[in-house]
């Protein structure tokens, strides 16, 4: 079947210029970091992850935009080794607290980006590569052949399915439109388009979150709103104080949400891009 002539790369580039703009300062998610280590910590996406990938006792993994060790430090007793990879000093900070907390010696902590020199961070070939939730680049095709150069057995990546995190409701309350852009399919094109065929498989989170009142609720939707207006957070302050229900002592919103992850794997040796 001849695949249609579409550019792939580009159209994941315009998507994401408009749409994770924000996401690629570091100090984003310096800010966000506290509040996203928390997240993580109530989500099944890493025990889903984890049964994905199967981590092996032989194996040594790269894990770029690691953040505070989200999967670093769940796979670490499992591995060899991980090398955590992160533009963000505060997720970096947390990442180095949690190891010692917890006494991993087994994860080595990079100040690094996508777009970064990885000779000369010293990155090496590892086993493994890994960018979950962290393709937030503007050449997606330069990064797939980037981590196949560090990557001898497998590269796995996860990606946004339709919305993703966000809550259309949450922008329209605030005043915005929502653009849902492109998604993991892009991802999974281009991948054919490069020889790759990829296995893809999806993360099912079931999300009802609970606030503890409303400016709480305001707080934690920061992200999904940056540079939000004082218009628009009064407006998202207003539909909060008349939608939020109280429930088991907390404040929820009166419906829950479904949100998918596309988990994208291959094998190198069986995949070489070009």
């Amino acid at each position: 079947m001849q695949l249609p002539n579409i550019d792939w790369n580009a159209l994941w580039r315009t998507n994401h210029d408009r749409r994770f703009k924000p996401a690629r300062d570091p100090a984003f998610w310096d800010k966000r970091a506290p509040e996203f280590a928390r997240h993580v910590k109530t989500s099944d996406y890493v025990n889903q992850f984890m049964a994905i990938l199967k981590p092996q006792p032989e194996w040594c993994i790269l894990d770029v935009g690691s953040a505070a060790g989200t999967l670093a430090v769940p796979m670490a007793p499992w591995v060899k080794g991980v090398t955590a990879m992160d533009p963000s000093a505060r997720m970096r900070e947390l990442l180095e607290m949690r190891c010692q907390e917890e006494g991993i010696d087994n994860i080595r902590i990079v100040d690094g980006r996508w777009e970064d020199d990885w000779d000369a961070l010293n990155i090496g070939v590892h086993d493994v590569a890994i960018a979950s939730r962290s393709l937030i680049v503007d050449d997606l095709k330069g990064t797939i052949e980037k981590l196949q150069r560090h990557a001898c057995r497998r590269v796995v990546l996860s990606a946004m399915v339709g919305d993703g995190p966000h809550d259309r409701r949450i922008f329209e309350a605030a005043g915005r439109t929502f653009s849902a852009g492109t998604d993991y399919i892009v991802l999974v094109n281009l991948l054919r388009q490069m020889g790759i065929f990829a296995n893809v498989t999806f993360i099912c989170n079931r999300q009802h979150k609970a606030y503890r009142d409303v400016e709480d609720a305001v707080n934690s939707m920061r992200w999904m709103l940056d540079g939000m207006t004082a218009a628009e957070e009064d407006r998202l302050r207003e539909y909060l104080t008349r939608t939020l229900v109280k429930e088991n002592g907390s404040w929820t919103l009166p419906y829950g949400r479904i949100v998918r992850w596309a988990v994208v794997w291959w094998d190198t040796e069986d995949n070489p891009a070009g």
